[in-house]
């Protein structure tokens, strides 16, 4: 079974109105629909640009606002997975339910279904400033493509996580991501590598970039795009395939050989998965 994949490092900037947002979106999309891909993945928090639209006033929208775009995001997103016939990944888009918030990731399937994945570690700035609830349960997605899971930026930090997402099948990760500094940026990074060590799977992984000047805790955004390998001898030595510019608004796009995974776990230079000592530690089933 191959993929193709494909990251946006996407350009957070002040827009005026839905439409401006939409018209980005489909722009990335569509040029992800032009090499071909069978999945696109959009980052974290993404849809923080639509605080930048303010009140007519002239105040930013606040993240307790933001869950009111959610139909119009879903409308959106699920009519270009039809109309293009990709898997989207649309970062994530904060929801609220009852009277909490969650930081959500969404598939969109090409058929119209949609998919989420709530966040389950979240950031102490993400309790503390915005006050958001993480989520209660992992899920692996079946796709005509193989089975997925979607962890977000902060999760990917966690290795029993991802322990529990291929044990449950999961064959590629799509970690979004949105960090402010090279710090945050690199916590994430070389997690990602070594997530993909541990459990012989690949990730892929996108964060945003550029600047929203009037909305708190978005102004700052150090992002790299990257698709990432276990580091076995059919793979690339650094476990990368494919990365972007550090901070340029693009997109990268890369192949994945879900045939080669499986031959590692049986017959790789270090069989990581099947090497695991569940005698000594805890093992998920």
């Amino acid at each position: 079974m191959k993929l193709r994949v494909s990251a946006v490092q996407y350009h957070l900037h002040t827009i005026g109105s839905f439409d401006e947002f939409a018209r980005q979106a489909e722009h990335y999309i569509k040029t992800a629909e032009e090499f071909s891909a069978d999945f696109v993945l959009f980052p974290e928090f993404f849809t923080t640009q639509l605080m930048s639209i303010g009140t007519p006033e002239g105040r930013a929208l606040t993240i307790q606002e933001l869950p009111d775009f959610t139909e119009q995001y879903r409308k959106l997103f699920s009519g270009l997975a039809r109309q293009t016939g990709m898997h989207i990944i649309g970062g994530t888009h904060v929801l609220r339910k009852g009277d909490r918030l969650y930081n959500v990731a969404h598939l969109f399937y090409p058929d119209g279904r949609i998919a989420e994945q709530a966040k389950l570690h979240i950031t102490p700035t993400e309790v503390t400033e915005w006050n958001m609830t993480p989520g209660d349960g992992l899920e692996v997605f079946e796709t005509d493509k193989g089975k997925i899971a979607m962890l977000t930026c902060y999760d990917i930090e966690f290795p029993e996580i991802v322990r529990m997402a291929k044990a449950k099948g999961a064959d590629v990760i799509f970690c979004p991501s949105c960090t402010d500094d090279r710090h945050g940026f690199h916590r994430v990074r070389y997690c990602c590598h070594a997530r993909a060590v541990e459990n012989q799977v690949y990730i892929v992984t996108t964060g945003t970039v550029g600047s929203l000047p009037t909305v708190d805790f978005m102004r700052g955004n150090f992002g790299q795009a990257a698709v990432i390998t276990p580091n076995d001898v059919p793979f690339p030595p650094r476990g990368i395939l494919v990365e972007g510019e550090i901070n340029d608004d693009m997109i990268v796009t890369a192949d994945l050989d879900l045939e080669l995974l499986y031959q590692v776990r049986e017959k790789g230079s270090v069989t990581t998965w099947r090497d695991r000592r569940t005698d000594l530690y805890t093992d998920w089933n």
